[in-house]
């Protein structure tokens, strides 16, 4: 950061580090033997969908690219606040595969130019209790956090911070816990 930037209070943008939700295995390997948490198969990607032909044909080239059979494996979707979530399905076994169609949903976005609008990804988990955890990767931080709904506007604090300790040698861990919001109701909790 130049003396300029520190003078103004500017300061550049953290990047996104795509290539940080491959490490999501490793740390599915970590909550599977500390907590029981196994993966679910589905995630999805929010972003902000842009107006024009341009946005949509990238968004149509990125289904058809996930979804190239005839049993549908990529759903979209739009919530209450106007984002888009593309929710990818693989089989619980092959988290690599759902890491994978996440990132090539990010990646193919941001190569035409779209990044901007990606807020973040998702791949959902549950343990033999039935609780559910979502591992939410922030796109302009570069950085995951947990989130564990437990009913409507209900979340999990305590297990979400027992997460943050147990994946933070796996993943980059978003350490103000002020950006960790909520995602109620994400295709793939």
């Amino acid at each position: 950061m130049g003396i300029w930037s520190t003078l103004s209070g500017r300061s550049k943008p953290v990047q996104a580090n795509l290539d940080a939700l491959f490490s999501l295995p490793a740390a599915a390997v970590t909550l599977q033997t500390a907590a029981g948490f196994t993966p679910t198969g589905v995630g999805s990607v929010c972003y902000r969908a842009a107006e024009g032909a341009a946005f949509a044909q990238a968004q149509n080239d990125v289904v058809e690219l996930l979804d190239n059979d005839d049993d549908p494996d990529v759903e979209r979707s739009t919530d209450s606040f106007g984002f888009t979530w593309l929710l990818a399905r693989q089989s619980p076994d092959d988290l690599s595969a759902l890491v994978t169609d996440l990132h090539t949903v990010n990646t193919s976005l941001e190569a035409q130019g779209f990044g901007p609008s990606l807020l973040c990804s998702l791949v959902g988990f549950t343990d033999p209790a039935g609780r559910r955890l979502g591992l939410v990767y922030l796109y302009k931080q570069g950085t995951f956090y947990p989130f564990a709904p437990t009913g409507p506007q209900q979340r999990d604090n305590l297990l979400e911070i027992q997460i943050r300790d147990l994946v933070s040698d796996d993943l980059p861990v978003e350490k103000d816990l002020s950006r960790w919001m909520p995602v109620w109701g994400a295709p793939g909790l």
